[in-house]
């Protein structure tokens, strides 16, 4: 089966981090959020990808022809410019799948971990989904009383389900696939000033298309820092999370899970719980929680939390020698 991953987008939610690398090369983790991506569909067996790139998309493709040129899989990458939504992603890249029987497409700002061989072994086109506590966020299925979707709708204003979509899409019927992203493109159907994936599958249903779902525990949506660092988190945690060998760390505390890069300097600091350091950073009298650390940083005298540091950053904090009397007040916090 062949994969579909759109990876052109621009990740404004991301800024500043997105002005200087594509928002599927941001680490989360001790990796970037493409290698989690295609790791896990690599472990279902999928071998045979096409990338959608557009914003930095040279980095995406040396990042993936360099890091992935022995592990056995076939890669194509196709140019989105200009970019006009997860449907019009698919549209361009239509050539490299319209023969096939089936394809998988999996949104790459998403990460997943859930039972894919049973996904992919369902009889219909399959949606993942999953409860959501603000579907106006989201796009948003409502099933039928056959439990075969009824209604696709992308952001409603005011949602009917909270059943939420989470990236991952069984298309079972190509062409019908393929007709319904067209009539969209042709006949200009558009949510929001784009050509949603939502709308195509909503296209396929009025078409008498049968769509099944299967819900997706592991879910972790890398769109904007706030989510970026639960996901973060929840994957440190994850049972068989290899850490690294932190003796070179003197008069250091480590809270685990963290996971520390190659050739770090880290000195009289408490790195952790949920924090990753990436590689080549100094970090020196620090406190460090719920975080990502670039490689090649400097940070100095900080107590960070729920924090993203690009790489090649300098932070240094202030550094203060006090002799406190009794009975005294002080506040050090500006």
């Amino acid at each position: 089966m062949k994969v579909i991953i759109p990876v052109a987008g621009v990740g404004t939610k991301l800024r500043p981090h997105t002005y200087t690398q594509p928002k599927a090369m941001v680490p989360v983790a001790g990796k970037p959020i493409i290698s989690h991506i295609v790791d896990f569909l690599m472990q279902g067996g999928l071998r045979d990808f096409v990338f959608i790139i557009g914003y930095m998309g040279d980095r995406i493709k040396k990042f993936m022809l360099s890091n992935y040129k022995d592990a056995g899989i076939k890669m194509h990458f196709v140019v989105q410019d200009p970019r006009k939504g997860s449907a019009h992603a698919i549209h361009v890249a239509e050539k490299f799948f319209k023969e096939e029987e089936e394809i998988l497409i999996s949104l790459g700002d998403k990460i997943h971990h859930f039972d894919l061989k049973s996904f992919l072994q369902l009889d219909y086109t399959a949606v993942g989904v999953k409860k959501v506590e603000n579907p106006r966020l989201f796009g948003i299925i409502e099933m039928g009383k056959d439990q075969f979707a009824k209604k696709f709708t992308e952001k409603p204003l005011i949602p009917k389900s909270n059943l939420g979509l989470v990236g991952i899409y069984k298309i079972k019927n190509v062409p019908r696939f393929i007709e319904a992203i067209n009539y969209l493109i042709k006949h200009q159907v558009k949510t929001l000033d784009e050509f949603h994936l939502t709308d195509a599958l909503m296209h396929m249903v009025n078409l008498g298309e049968r769509i099944c779902t299967m819900e997706v525990d592991g879910w972790y949506d890398c769109g904007k820092k706030e989510t970026l660092l639960e996901a973060n988190a929840i994957l440190l945690n994850r049972p068989g999370f290899r850490t690294s060998d932190y003796n070179g760390c003197p008069y250091t505390i480590i809270i685990q899970p963290v996971r520390i890069g190659k050739n770090c300097d880290i000195q009289n600091s408490i790195i952790g719980p949920n924090v990753v350091v990436g590689d080549d950073t100094h970090v020196h009298s620090c406190t460090i929680r719920n975080s990502i650390i670039g490689s090649f940083s400097e940070l100095d005298n900080l107590i960070l939390d729920n924090s993203l540091i690009g790489n090649d950053s300098s932070l240094k904090g202030a550094s203060k020698s006090l002799n406190v009397g009794d009975n005294t007040q002080i506040n050090l916090g500006g």
